[in-house]
């Protein structure tokens, strides 16, 4: 392991032992407000001192296991005394990784539900139907997932598919296994109406947003809200066109605006409704800060940014390619299906291996500075 990241490592145990004993001062215990701050970062530190003090403590064995095996002469021990050393090496790996784990910082938003929207973009009808295609995917993958699968607001295409399809996804760390899938899917197939068939290139844009949750589409204030109130479309019996429950908000201060017409209870779509905008509001402050401050997101495996082309899916070859790690797999079917981890994994991977180099130059740069 870098010094440098060491260094760090010794600096948090020092804070661990020392909100230990300020969690200990009666003075602490009796502010209520900075005894649970306390407490949260002690609750946090724990595994990685934790961790750290295990990973000196095979070092140390491992150390000693082969100042052994540099002193041994007699044939037999020396083997013994070997296999020690290997297994000291194994265990000894073993926690490094643990502990470059544990010191990868943790998106804030990895735990969150999520907004899952399909748009399709050029390729006319065909961009339809890869929109219910995709659509089909990330719907097949949640149940794999065991997440619930919600429609907010739809737009069938006129041949099927949709032209834009809008769903809520929740569960275990939602977020954190969808996020690197916003940007641009792009698919190469012959369309069942081409007669001569030739390759049509068609792309739908997929974003995923984090529902910042219940408070955040209530910290909305409302004079800055127009909402209206119209008669839902599509499948739904005599409920339809006679009853306005769908919910129309618009987003004055920046004029966006969102739909929801998915429930039969007028109050149900407009708390879905206000809770997309608030997380539409918080990924366009997310958007501007990023541009602002390019490098503080480049962790996310490409820049996310929804016109960037991350991925083809090629029916004839059926391989698909993610152009952001150069990734390409021949398992189209199943993929389709809903086995997207072949394609998350890596990308999890690689956003881990960024973030632990960023880690390793940051900690370098506080080392160079303290010298």
């Amino acid at each position: 392991m870098k010094r440098s990241l060491l260094v760090r490592l010794e600096e948090l145990a020092r804070r661990f032992e020392e909100l230990g004993r300020l969690l200990g001062e009666p003075e602490v215990i009796g502010d209520q407000n900075r005894f649970r701050q306390l407490s949260q970062e002690f609750a946090e530190l724990e595994p990685v001192v934790e961790s750290f003090r295990d990973y000196c403590r095979v070092g140390q064995a491992l150390d000693e296991a082969r100042g052994m095996l540099q002193g041994e002469s007699d044939a037999e021990m020396r083997g013994l005394v070997e296999e020690e050393v290997q297994s000291a090496e194994a265990r000894f790996a073993d926690r490094e990784r643990e502990l470059h784990q544990l010191l990868l910082p943790r998106d804030p938003d990895d735990a969150c539900d999520v907004f899952l929207e399909i748009r399709a973009g050029t390729g006319g009808h065909e961009a339809a139907l890869f929109a219910g295609d995709l659509f089909r995917m990330y719907s097949r993958y949640a149940e794999r997932c065991r997440w619930r699968f919600e429609v907010v607001s739809s737009s069938a295409g006129e041949q099927g598919g949709y032209r834009e399809i809008i769903s809520r996804v929740l569960g275990a760390d939602v977020y954190a296994r969808l996020k690197f899938e916003s940007g641009a899917h792009r698919v190469q197939r012959i369309p069942a109406t081409e007669s001569q068939g030739r390759i049509h290139t068609s792309a739908c844009t997929v974003a995923i947003l984090a529902d910042p949750g219940e408070q955040a589409a209530v910290d909305i204030a409302r004079d800055q809200l127009r909402i209206d109130t119209f008669r839902a479309s599509g499948a739904g019996g005599q409920h339809v066109n006679t009853t306005d429950s769908a919910v129309r908000i618009t987003h004055l201060p920046s004029g966006m605006v969102v739909e929801c017409q998915d429930e039969r209870s007028q109050h149900k779509n407009k708390a879905r409704a206000l809770s997309l905008l608030a997380a539409r509001l918080q990924a366009a402050q997310q958007e501007a800060q990023s541009r602002a401050f390019s490098e503080t997101r480049k962790n996310l495996v490409g820049s996310g940014d929804r016109s960037e082309r991350i991925r083809t899916y090629n029916y004839p070859q059926a391989r698909v390619t993610d152009h952001r790690i150069n990734l390409t797999l021949y398992q189209l079917p199943g993929i389709l299906e809903g086995d997207l981890n072949p394609l998350i994994e890596p990308l999890v991977a690689e956003n881990k291996a960024e973030q632990l180099a960023a880690l390793a130059s940051e900690a370098e740069s506080s080392a160079d500075e303290a010298v």
